[in-house]
């Protein structure tokens, strides 16, 4: 028997970090609540904790999308994967040299441009799409708020949200 409906768990499921951000830093307001020396410390520690996961878990729910496009996205171990039902393949994070958003056959879809010349095209709307976040934001010199207000923005305008700027080499 189901307690709650299934728009409420979905409700429930995309708010989860944000939820637990807010317990964190309620938890730690009432360990801060009892006073002394040494409980407003450990409770202040809690509350910058929550405080901290709160603002990365709406980030993160900013930039997931439902799931409307057909794949899935893996990421595992700096390797991006895409399985999709006509077209698929992989993206190793280190070799990535531009990351655009753009509108393919009528989807938004991210590009990664390798540099081997290759290019993967990835829905923004699959399946675990939502992990590919924290991968993009471990690239060196990416804008967290550029890559959502990408996501956020226009769908008819393509943009480049990362360019791997070229190392010098000493020869």
């Amino acid at each position: 028997m189901d307690f709650l409906r299934p728009e409420a768990l979905a409700t429930l499921r995309r708010w989860r970090e944000v939820i637990i951000a807010a317990a964190i830093a309620a938890l730690g307001l009432w360990i801060a609540s009892y006073g002394g020396l040494f409980l407003p410390v450990v409770g202040g520690a809690f509350m910058a904790l929550g405080l901290g996961l709160a603002v990365i878990g709406l980030r993160r729910m900013r930039f997931a999308r439902g799931v409307s496009d057909p794949g899935v996205v893996q990421v595992v171990e700096g390797q991006i994967t895409y399985f999709g039902p006509t077209e698929g393949g992989f993206a190793g994070l280190s070799l990535i040299d531009e990351i655009a958003l753009l509108t393919r056959d009528g989807r938004r879809v991210w590009r990664l441009s390798q540099s081997s010349g290759d290019t993967l095209y990835i829905p923004t709307a699959a399946e675990g799409a939502e992990a590919l976040f924290d991968a993009f934001t471990g690239l060196p010199g990416l804008d967290s708020a550029a890559l959502l207000a990408a996501v956020e923005g226009p769908p008819d305008l393509p943009r480049i949200v990362w360019r791997r700027r070229a190392q010098r080499r000493l020869a």
